[in-house]
């Protein structure tokens, strides 16, 4: 099995920084408390001063999105969604142990952060341009054909994992009760990207360890190192 975004990826944005992280031994009987008020309160005290929109990472995101043709403001990526729920909420709800702290370090850091369970992925997953008659299951129970040259993350069945690059994912392989091996992809597009990304990776593999005593495999994509395989 492998990860990767696909040439045309890499060639419209050269500026992207890919985290992935891959792990097993995930079960529910976990506490976050502690990690979530820690993360959350990195992520107020960034809030205070601007909101989340003016924030770089996701001025990076806006950009992308209109480059693909979408309305920043119509559809928002992942962490950009997260963060003005948490603006406006104080919380967010909690779902499982490891979407909850996934989506913790999403706000702490302002970067989309998605999580796979690799049981439900077929061979690979591809971030690349769809070709039109891909399958993704929402999370009412439908499902709806991306558009072509959207932006997915499709596996080797023709199944995509999530639509408008990071806007929408799957209900097929999101995180359940009975997950126990995952891949985590952090995607980021703003200037200190290089810098952040590895700090970030860094504190995901450290929690992980932390909370459920595993020891994940960790790596920095780049368009000449564009694949990782586990």
């Amino acid at each position: 099995m492998y990860f990767r975004h696909s040439p045309d990826i890499w060639r419209d944005f050269p500026e992207l920084v890919p985290g992935v992280v891959v792990a097993s031994g995930i079960h529910n009987d976990v506490s976050v408390d502690e990690q979530i008020a820690r993360l959350g309160a990195i992520a107020g005290t960034r809030l205070e001063d601007s909101s989340e929109g003016s924030l770089p990472e996701i001025q990076a995101w806006r950009r992308a999105f209109s480059r693909m043709g979408l309305k920043p403001t119509q559809y928002r990526c992942a962490s950009e969604s997260l963060l003005r729920r948490f603006r406006k909420e104080g919380s967010l709800p909690r779902i499982h142990p490891l979407i909850d702290l996934c989506n913790a370090i999403s706000l702490a850091f302002a970067v989309p952060v998605a999580v796979f369970d690799t049981a439900r992925i077929a061979a690979f997953i591809e971030v690349r341009y769809a070709g039109g008659d891909e399958r993704y299951l929402t999370f009412g129970g439908d499902e709806e054909t991306p558009d072509q040259g959207e932006v997915i993350f499709a596996d080797g069945d023709g199944r995509a994992h999530a639509r408008r690059w990071t806007n929408r994912q799957s209900a097929y392989s999101s995180i359940q009760p009975s997950t126990a091996s995952i891949l985590i992809v952090v995607e980021a597009l703003h200037a200190s990207a290089p810098a952040d990304m590895p700090m970030l990776v860094s504190t995901l593999a450290e929690e992980l360890g932390n909370i459920w005593g595993i020891q994940p495999v960790t790596t920095i994509l780049s368009s000449a190192v564009p694949k990782i395989e586990f």
